[in-house]
């Protein structure tokens, strides 16, 4: 069965150009042309993916991705944004977007992004090189990645998929110290430009949901090397 994407992106030639290319290449392509109607199909429907312009009629991307996230919380979420700094970019993953896309871009980076987010979800899915005693823990920190579950102190933890993905990296190898380049490389299957770090952003929001509730922190900066799970 093709692969179904929503594409909510109001300028038509834009609109054009994304649906033209993934059809050829064998997805099922529905549109929504402002923010509003995004939701609505989102909520109504199961897609694989959704591609989500910022700059929408009605409703704002990142409010359209917030609302989302409140109901489907594991569908990959691909921004498209013409602001190009960190913080928009920032502020863009923080409403819930597993990664980003910058105007103008070509296809073919596109459809990258695109197969690297699916395969993601098809392996946490699937459960490929997952064992029945694939449960992690540290101090009171549980990771039950059979069943996608994060548990701080008996508290259920709700994570996006990205961020499930950084944690389990870090708690896989807890104790050692991770750089930048490995988590993404572990947490995403594309080369980022380091100068948004994304890295960086990502570890904040795990830390706000893990360690902000709890007097012992897990998650460690080591200051030029990178970042550690570790009980303090």
């Amino acid at each position: 069965m093709n692969k179904r994407i929503l594409l909510v992106e109001d300028e038509v030639n834009v609109v054009s150009f994304i649906k033209k290319g993934l059809t050829e290449e064998g997805f099922e392509v529905s549109v929504a042309l402002d923010g509003n109607t995004g939701v609505d199909m989102a909520l109504k429907n199961n897609y694989d993916l959704i591609i989500l312009d910022i700059m929408l009629p009605d409703k704002n991307g990142i409010t359209v991705c917030k609302e989302i996230r409140e109901v489907k919380t594991l569908v990959p979420i691909l921004f498209l944004t013409a602001l190009n700094t960190s913080d928009n970019i920032a502020h863009g993953l923080n409403s819930g977007a597993d990664d980003y896309l910058v105007k103008p871009f070509k296809f073919i980076e596109l459809l990258a992004r695109i197969n690297a987010l699916l395969r993601r979800v098809s392996s946490q899915v699937k459960g490929d090189e997952v064992t029945s005693n694939n449960i992690y823990t540290i101090a009171n920190l549980v990771v039950n990645d059979d069943a996608k579950t994060v548990e701080r102190s008996d508290q259920t933890i709700t994570l996006t998929a990205t961020e499930y993905r950084l944690l389990l990296t870090l708690i896989k190898n807890k104790g050692k110290v991770l750089s930048r380049v490995e988590l993404l490389e572990s947490a995403w299957d594309i080369n980022f430009n380091m100068g948004t770090n994304v890295v960086d952003v990502y570890i904040n929001y795990l830390r706000k949901k893990i360690d902000s509730k709890f007097d012992q922190k897990l998650i460690h900066t080591v200051v030029g090397m990178g970042y550690v799970i570790k009980e303090s």
